[in-house]
C-alpha cells in the first residue's frame, strides 16, 4: 500500500488518532441530525460490522504471538533477585490498577440507563460465572480447541506456559536444543511482527468503522449518548490520579523514598508519554532520567524499563475496569461481583504480552469482554457500546500511556533502592 502517491494519500498521511476522533465526532453529529433514519442505518451498519469482524479476527493471533514472545524474551538467567522483584512489583501494581478502575467504575457507574438497542439478545441473558470453575477453566484440556473457540483465558494460560518453557530451552545446556529454541523464538517473533502489520492496516480502517458504528448509536439514542462518554473519561482519569498518588506514592513511602521527589523527576517521561502516546518511544527518555536524575545503575534500569514496557500496563488496566463496567451498564447487564473478579484476572494476565501491540488497550478490552461473556458481535449492543469507547480512545490513551510509563519508573526506582543500585546523592539533588 503506497502512502506517497494516490487518491487517498492525504488520508494515510494524516494523524490516525485524530482521524478516529474525527470519525467519532462526525458520526455522532450525523446521528443526531438523522434521528431514526432507517435507510441510513441500514447503509452504514455493514461498514461498522466489518470493523468489528476485523478486530475479532486478530484477537487470538495477538494473544498467542505476543504473549509467547513476551514471556520467552525474559531470560531465566536474568530472573535473579532483580528480575523476581520487578515482576512481582509489576504484577501487584497491575492488580491494584484494575481494582482501582473497577472501583471508580462502580462509583460513577458510566453508561447506566442507556439501554442500547439489542441489549436483550446481547447481554441480559448472561450468567454469573462462579469463581472455582472459572479458575479451573483457565487451564485448557485442549489448547487448540480453546484457540478455535476464541476462549481467552485458556489461550493466555497456554501461551504463557509455552513462552516460559521456550525461554528455558533457549538457555539449555545442549546446543541442539538451544538452536531449535532460537528458531522457534524467531518464528513467533516474526509472526508477532506480521500481526502488528495486520493490526496497523485494520487501524487505518478504524475511522470509517467508528463513524459507522457511532452513527447508528446516536441515530437511535440522540444527543443523550454524549453524557456517558464524559463519565467514562472522568472515571478513567480519576482512577489514574488515584493510582499515581495512593498506589505509587504509598509504595515509595513504604520503601523510604519521597513521592514528591519522584513526581518531580518523572515529569519529563510522563509528559512525553502523554503527548506521544508511546511507551516504547518514551523509553530513551525514561532511561536517561533513571540514570542522570535518579542515580539508578544501568544494570537495573536496562532490564526493568524495557521489561516494564512489555508487561506493565497499569494505566491500561484502569481503563479496562472502567470501560468493562460502562459497556455492561450501557447494554443493561451490570457486572456481577464474580464477573468483576474475572475482569481482574484477565486484565492482569493479558498485560504480560500485549503492551507492544498498536491499539493494545482496545484489543485488551476485547479480551476482557469476551472473558465475561460480553461478545463483541457484529450488529450487537455490545459492539455499539464498544465503538463508543473506541471513538474516544485517543483521549483515554494519553492518560493511560503516561501512567504505564510512570509505573515502570516507580518499579525501577524501588527495586534499585532495595538492591543498593541507586546513588542517593544523585537522587537527593
Amino acid at each position: 500500500m503506497s502512502e506517497k502517491n494516490g487518491i487517498l494519500s492525504w488520508y494515510f498521511r494524516s494523524n490516525l488518532l485524530l482521524r478516529i476522533l474525527l470519525g467519532l465526532i462526525l458520526g455522532a453529529v450525523a446521528g443526531v441530525i438523522f434521528q431514526d433514519a432507517t435507510k441510513a442505518i441500514s447503509f452504514f451498519s455493514p461498514f461498522g460490522d466489518l470493523f468489528v469482524r476485523l478486530l475479532k479476527m486478530i484477537v487470538q493471533p495477538v494473544i498467542i504471538f505476543t504473549l509467547i514472545v513476551g514471556t520467552a524474551s525474559i531470560a531465566p538467567s536474568r530472573l535473579g533477585k532483580v528480575g523476581v522483584k520487578i515482576i512481582v512489583f509489576y504484577l501487584c501494581t497491575s492488580l491494584f490498577a484494575i481494582i482501582v478502575g473497577l472501583l471508580f467504575g462502580n462509583l460513577i457507574q458510566p453508561g447506566t440507563g442507556m439501554e442500547i438497542a439489542g441489549a436483550d439478545a446481547a447481554g441480559k441473558s448472561l450468567k454469573s460465572p462462579s469463581l472455582i470453575p472459572t479458575l479451573l477453566a483457565i487451564v485448557p484440556t485442549n489448547p487448540f480447541e480453546a484457540f478455535a473457540k476464541g476462549d481467552v483465558l485458556p489461550t493466555i494460560c497456554f501461551s504463557i506456559f509455552f513462552g516460559i518453557s521456550l525461554a528455558f530451552c533457549r538457555e539449555h545446556a545442549e546446543q541442539r536444543v538451544r538452536a531449535a529454541a532460537d528458531v522457534t523464538y524467531k518464528f513467533f517473533e516474526g509472526a508477532a511482527e506480521v500481526i502488528f502489520k495486520v493490526v496497523g492496516w485494520i487501524m487505518q480502517y478504524a475511522p470509517i468503522g467508528v463513524f459507522a458504528l457511532i452513527f447508528v448509536v446516536f441515530s437511535k439514542h440522540g444527543a443523550g449518548a454524549f453524557g456517558p462518554l464524559a463519565s467514562v473519561t472522568l472515571a478513567v482519569y480519576l482512577g489514574l490520579i488515584c493510582q499515581l498518588i495512593l498506589v505509587y506514592g504509598g509504595l515509595l513511602l513504604l520503601f523510604g523514598l519521597s513521592p514528591m521527589k519522584f513526581y518531580k523527576k518523572v515529569r519529563s517521561p510522563m509528559l512525553t508519554a502523554f503527548v506521544t502516546r508511546s511507551s516504547g518511544g518514551t523509553l530513551p527518555i525514561s532511561m536517561e532520567v533513571a540514570e542522570k536524575e535518579m542515580g539508578i545503575t544501568r544494570g537495573v534500569y536496562g532490564f526493568t524499563l524495557p521489561l516494564g514496557s512489555t508487561i506493565n500496563m497499569d494505566g491500561t488496566t484502569i481503563y479496562l475496569g472502567v470501560c468493562a463496567i460502562f459497556i455492561a451498564n450501557a447494554i443493561g447487564a451490570p457486572l456481577t461481583f464474580s464477573q468483576q473478579g474475572v475482569v481482574i484476572l484477565t486484565a492482569v494476565l493479558a498485560s504480560i504480552g500485549t503492551a507492544g501491540v498498536p491499539g493494545a488497550g482496545a484489543i485488551m478490552l476485547l479480551m476482557v469482554l469476551d472473558s465475561i461473556g460480553l461478545k463483541v458481535e457484529a450488529g450487537s449492543a455490545v459492539a455499539a457500546a464498544y465503538a463508543m469507547v473506541f471513538g474516544i480512545d485517543a483521549i483515554l490513551d494519553m492518560g493511560r500511556t503516561s501512567m504505564n510509563v510512570v509505573g515502570d519508573m516507580a518499579g525501577t526506582t524501588i527495586v534499585a533502592k532495595l538492591e543498593n543500585e541507586m546513588d542517593m546523592e544523585v537522587w537527593n539533588k
